[in-house]
């Protein structure tokens, strides 16, 4: 899937006739200056028809894939702070399709708020839509974690105005701070172990998470996306839409 997606990529690149502009990079002495082109993509750039012609074949095999609906929102799932029915959605797959995978309970998991990358409307789910949502190749991994460490990423996720998190987590923000947290019903506890579900990037300190980095982490080279369309997926073999609600899982303390 992902060849098809840059064959499209090139289509609309290539298939253009751009403006240029040469220049060359200054090096210093000794050193080789390196010259390259910019070019300018724009709605009403002249096409060239042999690459169209040429890149025709990939083009219409990608949006058979791109266009082909796995489910039906059964209203708008929006995305906002603290707390969205979007990010509940993706922090629920996060968790639900990572105990699947690796055959584990999994204590809480998280969806990094600035990697949600569009919405989705009332209506057909496509598989270019999940693309649109999250088009990086994100992994899902498990890490074990200590409480005390947890709470220092729930802070950090708390200063950023708050995150998705999996369902049976609770927490309030007050000054920038994760308070009342509690994981399965139960309060917070720092000398606890949990297990929980991340992103890749995330575990590897992505977005100022360096609480992560020396934590190792457990992974089996699933793509987070192919985890989404999964889990939307199931919705349909059940006979039903997406639909998901606020719970409060996140809020913020009213001074």
């Amino acid at each position: 899937m992902l060849r098809k997606l840059l064959s499209f990529y090139i289509l609309s690149i290539l298939s253009v006739s751009c403006g240029s502009g040469r220049h060359a990079s200054t090096a210093p002495a000794g050193e080789t200056s390196v010259l390259y082109k910019d070019y300018r993509i724009e709605k009403d750039s002249k096409k060239d028809p042999a690459l169209v012609q040429m890149l025709q074949p990939y083009s219409l095999s990608l949006n058979e894939t791109m266009n082909k609906v796995i489910a039906v929102a059964k209203d708008d799932l929006g995305n906002k702070q603290p707390e969205s029915k979007l990010g509940n959605l993706m922090a629920d797959c996060m968790r639900t399709m990572a105990e699947k995978k690796f055959e584990r309970k999994v204590d809480a998991a998280f969806m990094n708020q600035f990697g949600i990358r569009a919405t989705i409307a009332k209506g057909d789910i496509t598989v270019g839509k999940i693309f649109e949502i999250m088009p990086f190749d994100n992994l899902v991994v498990l890490q074990e974690i200590k409480g005390d460490v947890l709470k220092e990423f729930l802070d950090r996720m708390a200063a950023d105005g708050g995150w998705p998190v999996s369902a049976g987590v609770r927490l309030r923000i007050k000054d920038k701070k994760a308070v009342d947290v509690s994981i399965n019903n139960k309060p917070l506890d720092p000398n606890t172990t949990y297990v929980i579900a991340n992103s890749d990037y995330v575990a590897s300190g992505g977005d100022n998470c360096e609480m992560l980095r020396k934590v190792p982490m457990i992974s089996k080279g699933y793509l987070f996306r192919d985890a989404l369309m999964e889990f939307i997926g199931n919705y349909t073999k059940q006979g039903k839409p997406v639909d998901y609600t606020i719970e409060n899982r996140v809020s913020y303390v009213n001074n």
